[in-house]
């Protein structure tokens, strides 16, 4: 015993800030560390599953319409000036904050632990909606098998669905143009494929009595399901390849759509009422919100997805570079859909003889109804319709892509020891217990709830934890501080622009917004449906809850500390002791006293011994070094 003790003290220890990986020895990194977190395999994978993020289904069935019923063309002044004052500097603060801390939205909360309820929150939120937008793909699924034939079963009456108000508009007008009809006493083909035969919602008596299972649908969603989990099942790393596809391909089918939306007859008609500047409705509030609206929703702040891309970046990524390409891209991707749509539906106007405005709708109408009948009108119509369907559902996997990745980032980095070696079964658990959440919207009365969690699950309560998110960064933790970790990541300052968004213009414009929605309240309904006031009420909880996330996480957070309340408040607020970049090498000036063991007066000296020779961003590091003690001098 005495010679081993004698043996060990004569050999000699290296403090652990001095040891490099070599030095430790054969560790078992599999019982004493965490599964690796894993990175992009490419700077393009993370560029452009962004652009899939944000690319979804709203830039085709929302944007267009929003755009001609508030002004046209004159309602792109507020929409790129709203997406200048909420817009870009929100995405680049959500993409800062998960690439300096590569956390997800549950962990990333160190940096403030009183608030990690607003990640809690993004979580429910995002989980909602994973569970329906996943149902919209199993409906666009339907349609893309629907149209792998000769004749699209849309085309014409006559079928077990049909009813006798069904009118083949096609060819109905007569040589001066009057139509011999009344159409608003005639249902199209589509319109009841769509909803008697698809849905079937005449089995369903409302929302309270949802009927049978429509197993087409039931099955379509079970596809869609084993296709995002096929997609996630090794994380980033094959997602990441995935989106190569789904983020770049719709744009060469929206290319072949619009070019041949722009040789039919009667395109420029649509055209000209989409784009047609109608600049007195910048006068009117409502076009200001909608404005706002559109871009809140399209680039999907504040649902974690971006946090999350951001969380798997190597800590240099210029992540600025990344939010004009990713902000500036989605915008003109959804001026470019609204020529697309436009025009197939101005040359619908014509055929049909009736006023654009008459044919235009928002939402699945869009896509399940106006533009599968304007597909029978073509020439190879089959054809078209699966190319259109095809579009839909790559731009609607990658944004499911994004939510569900949110989730299980977020989880597994809760308990990376436990999880993180399991992910892809935990993935898989997560699908089956979200498909199995959604077998109610396969059933008749499948679309009332659809249209209640749509209605719901991401309004008000998204944005109370945007802005949440935005006091919180910027004055719990700091604008200085939070500016200097992104000159520590970047090696430069966000300048002027952001700072005054971050501090003001984003939260006032968000909490307008919010006050807004809450004055404008409007129940929920589908068609003619009312919804009764037992589910208005559900719905309203469903958006309440995630708002007494925040709250709940705050007690949560005091009760942890010790000392009096304010103590506990202060304590709480404050940066947990291992925030930071979470590599090593990543932590270079003030972060290096917070590594596991530190000692040294001169942490960053100590560092850069390990790892080498100053580089530009350790230059930045002793910047921002040197910019504290000088603030601190100057309040002392």
């Amino acid at each position: 015993m005495k010679k081993l003790q004698g043996a060990h003290l004569r050999k000699p220890i290296t403090p652990d800030l001095l040891m490099t990986p070599s030095d430790q020895g054969d560790v078992d990194l599999d019982v004493d560390f965490a599964a690796d977190r894993g990175n992009w395999t490419g700077k393009l994978d993370f560029l452009l599953s962004c652009i899939g993020y944000c690319v979804g289904l709203g830039n085709v069935w929302r944007f267009p319409y929003r755009a001609y019923t508030n002004g046209g063309g004159a309602f792109l002044v507020p929409y790129f000036l709203m997406l200048a004052i909420c817009g870009i500097p929100l995405f680049f603060l959500e993409l800062s904050l998960g690439q300096f801390s590569s956390l997800g939205p549950l962990a990333v909360w160190k940096i403030s632990p009183l608030f990690k309820g607003a990640g809690a929150a993004m979580l429910l939120i995002v989980g909602l909606v994973a569970i329906y937008y996943n149902m919209i793909i199993a409906y666009v699924l339907f349609y893309l098998f629907a149209s792998l034939t000769s004749n699209l079963p849309w085309e014409h009456c006559g079928n077990w669905w049909n009813t006798g108000r069904c009118l083949e508009h096609r060819g109905s007008k007569e040589g001066n143009g009057a139509l011999p009809l009344n159409l608003t006493s005639t249902v199209s083909p589509s319109e009841e494929y769509w909803s008697r035969y698809v849905l079937h919602i005449q089995g369903s008596q409302g929302i309270g009595s949802p009927g049978e299972i429509r197993w087409n649908l039931c099955l379509c969603l079970l596809l869609a399901w084993v296709i995002v989990f096929l997609c996630i099942l090794k994380g980033v790393k094959s997602s990441g390849k995935v989106v190569y596809f789904t983020a770049t391909f719709p744009y060469l089918i929206l290319l072949m759509l619009l070019v041949r939306g722009v040789t039919l007859p009667g395109a420029w008609k649509g055209i000209q009422f989409y784009l047609t500047p109608q600049f007195h409705h910048l006068l009117s509030s409502k076009v200001w919100i909608e404005a706002a609206l559109q871009i809140f929703y399209s680039l999907g702040v504040g649902f974690g997805g971006l946090l999350t891309f951001a969380s798997y970046n190597t800590f240099h990524q210029n992540i600025y570079r990344d939010t004009f390409i990713v902000t500036l891209g989605n915008a003109i991707t959804s001026i470019l859909a609204g020529f697309a749509i436009f025009s197939v539906l101005g040359y619908m106007s014509q055929e049909l003889g009736v006023p654009v405005d008459q044919v235009a709708k928002a939402g699945p109408g869009l896509a399940f109804v106006v533009y599968p009948q304007a597909m029978t009108m073509l020439p190879l119509s089959p054809f078209w319709s699966f190319l259109f369907f095809f579009m839909l559902l790559t731009l609607g996997l990658d944004s499911q892509f994004a939510f569900l990745e949110t989730i299980v980032t977020a989880v597994t980095d809760e308990f990376p020891y436990y999880l993180r070696p399991k992910k892809a079964v935990f993935s898989g658990l997560i699908c089956v217990a979200m498909y199995l959440m959604g077998l109610i919207l396969t059933t008749d009365g499948g679309m009332y709830w659809l249209v209640l969690l749509d209605d719901y699950s991401a309004s008000f309560g998204l944005m109370v934890v945007v802005i949440t998110t935005c006091l919180a960064v910027t004055r719990v933790y700091g604008i200085q501080r939070f500016c200097r970790d992104i000159h520590m990541m970047l090696g430069f300052k966000p300048g002027l622009y952001f700072r005054a968004c971050w501090l003001f213009l984003s939260p006032a414009t968000l909490l307008a917004l919010l006050v807004y929605s809450i004055v404008k309240y409007q129940p929920s309904e589908y068609g003619s449906y009312r919804f009764p006031a037992w589910a208005e009420l559900l719905g309203i909880l469903m958006g309440l809850l995630s708002c007494l996330m925040i709250p709940a996480g705050m007690l949560v957070a005091v009760l942890r500390e010790e000392g009096s309340l304010w103590e506990r408040l202060q304590q709480a607020s404050r940066p947990a002791m291992d925030w930071g970049p979470s590599l090593e090498e990543n932590r270079t000036g003030m972060y290096v006293a917070t590594l596991a063991g530190s000692q040294s007066p001169k942490p960053l000296m100590v560092h850069m011994r390990k790892y080498g020779g100053i580089t530009s961003f350790e230059n930045t590091a002793i910047e921002v070094d040197r910019e504290i003690a000088e603030e601190e001098e100057s309040m002392m």
